[in-house]
């Protein structure tokens, strides 16, 4: 048999039943039910006025907030998120208070709960964790030691036109330094816009990427004509691993900073997708502020290379100890008297053949290597490389 269970409603309705039956008096009635006499009178009072609706509990909530928001205060916050729908609280009360240094303003969850009153927040999606690389990249020191580099994804304008932005951004100071919006990418528009970007900002160190086109190819080393290009500037490519996004973590959050006020809606046609873009790039240089930069923004934290871009492209040189050999354009090289694939990507450039031991030697383009030859079965080898380090 189990117990009786009961709640205070059942209570009162009970003790005021027993008292309209006038068997006991108040007193004997609120030793019975283990109330004060003040709280048997409140409850019978409370009754007499309004009947059985008088015993349910009244509101508790305070009549008046003198801590709350003002009303013109939470009209200002909400009305700034709508014309920056992809800023949290944190970088909406930092602008904030630039734009409006007299205002006080709420601290940044206080603005969070604004947001959630107006339903201009939305609950993001628990991710599972990610595992740690166990691989190094180039850890950026200063701003053009690192530019990252990809694709947005294709979508289309409003007049139905596929579209392709390409963005480069530097990763120590997270300034945007080139958003092309590409109807047809090919070698020569992505080639086009580096150069653009090369000559207003000068060149990086690295650039980093993933392992698409035309960033790598499945040849010696992932070279393609874009990252030959590169190595001939003095740049240094930069990949990294399949299925791993993560180790290009900050563009990607910016890419979904574009995704967010460029792409929902789209403009009318490409080039209002570019003016657009443009648009987003000020802003997000300028006027975003950023918590890894101690909500600071890119200008203010990004310097220009001290490498300008040449006039002439420069040539790959080799040391006196490099046997050095140039690609034909069948993609070949002429080694102790045999022909030896090496890669169309690299036709008419020079290679250099560095000796490892007597049978194994190292394919090197310019300062990259690329491949171990064995000239035992003339066939040159991937080898793994561990950032830097070959094992």
């Amino acid at each position: 048999m189990s117990w009786r269970t009961t709640c205070p409603m059942n209570e009162r309705l009970k003790f005021i039943a027993d008292w309209l039956k006038k068997e006991f008096p108040v007193t004997a009635l609120s030793c019975l039910y283990d109330i004060s006499r003040k709280t048997a009178h409140k409850w019978i009072q409370r009754y007499k006025l309004k009947g059985l609706a008088g015993l349910e509990e009244l509101d508790r909530a305070p009549k008046t907030h003198p801590q709350a928001t003002p009303e013109a205060i939470e009209k200002r916050v909400a009305a700034f998120r709508r014309e920056k729908p992809s800023w949290g609280p944190r970088k909406l009360l930092h602008r904030l208070r630039i734009i409006e240094p007299r205002t006080i303003w709420p601290c940044a969850s206080t603005v969070g709960a604004i947001l959630k009153r107006h339903g201009l927040a939305k609950k993001r999606r628990v991710r599972c964790c990610v595992a740690p690389s166990m691989t190094t990249l180039s850890v950026p020191q200063r701003p053009n030691d690192v530019w990252a580099t990809d694709f947005k994804g294709w979508f289309r304008t409003l007049d139905r036109t596929r579209v392709d932005p390409l963005t480069t951004s530097d990763l120590a100071s997270r300034f945007l330094l080139g958003c092309q919006v590409l109807v047809k990418p090919t070698f020569e528009s992505v080639r086009q816009g580096f150069e653009e970007t090369f000559r207003t900002y000068g060149l990086p160190s690295v650039i980093r990427s993933d392992n698409g086109w035309p960033f790598a190819s499945i040849g010696l080393g992932g070279l393609s004509r874009l990252s030959v290009w590169w190595i001939h500037l003095g740049i240094r490519p930069e990949r990294t691993r399949p299925a791993h996004p993560e180790e290009n973590g900050s563009h990607e959050r910016m890419h979904r900073n574009y995704k967010q006020d460029m792409t929902k809606p789209p403009k009318e046609d490409p080039a209002a997708q570019q003016v657009a873009s443009d648009r987003f790039r000020r802003e997000y240089n300028t006027e975003r502020p950023h918590e890894a930069l101690d909500m600071r923004t890119p200008r203010q934290d990004y310097r220009l290379s001290p490498r300008p871009f040449p006039n002439r492209l420069p040539e790959i040189a080799y040391g006196k100890d490099v046997q050095v050999r140039h690609v034909r354009g069948d993609g070949r090289i002429k080694w102790q008297g045999d022909m030896i694939f090496v890669s169309e990507v690299l036709t008419g450039e020079p290679v250099g053949m560095v000796p490892l031991d007597d049978d194994l030697w190292t394919l090197y383009f310019g300062p990259i290597p690329l491949a171990l030859f064995d000239s035992r079965d003339k066939h040159f080898h991937k080898f793994e490389r561990i950032r830097g380090k070959n094992v």
